[in-house]
């Protein structure tokens, strides 16, 4: 298996743009199980909910790499992306930027057909995924290819400037 995303941060200099389109993930993820019963994260018991992603995304940012994750979602939105919206301020604290964009506001844009990080303009990481949501067995797919960097920089990009920042994004 590919290494993951957290690997590449760790080498990024720069930028690490992340592009989610789903509105489902992980449907069995004892998080998102728990939120659907009523639990929700307290941001003030942060050891309750910071894990070692976002301590690869604060290194990250300590070192000056702008990490930035735009979320295209369908309205009325779904569960689960309910439950990223309520988790996002985690992310936040570990120093990314993230934004929504109401899938309606995408159809002019040419987007790549999976989820992927692009890391300094130059590594592109797809994510593949099952129907349910889940990462497929070889999910994970490093290219360093210029053209398709540019391409899911573009992309990233064109979303970015539509998105809505999420201290603004207000789920249906």
């Amino acid at each position: 298996m590919q290494p993951p995303a957290r690997e590449a941060l760790a080498q990024a200099q720069r930028s690490a743009v992340h592009l989610e389109m789903r509105d489902a993930y992980a449907p069995d993820d004892p998080g998102f199980l728990a939120w659907q019963t009523g639990a929700r994260p307290d941001p003030a018991g942060k050891a309750s909910w910071w894990g070692t992603w976002h301590d690869h995304v604060a290194e990250a940012t300590r070192r000056g790499v702008a990490v930035r994750r735009a979320r295209i979602v369908s309205e009325p939105v779904s569960d689960y992306v309910r439950y990223e919206h309520d988790l996002t301020f985690g992310n936040l604290a570990a120093g990314e930027q993230v934004r929504w964009l109401p899938r309606r506001q995408t159809t002019d844009l040419a987007l790549p057909g999976t989820d992927f990080w692009v890391f300094d303009d130059e590594l592109v990481l797809f994510h593949h995924f099952s129907g349910e949501g889940n990462l497929a067995p070889d999910g994970r797919e490093h290219v360093r290819d210029a053209q398709r960097a540019k391409a899911c920089t573009e992309a990233f990009e064109a979303v970015w400037r539509r998105a809505i920042p999420h201290s603004e994004y207000h789920p249906a």
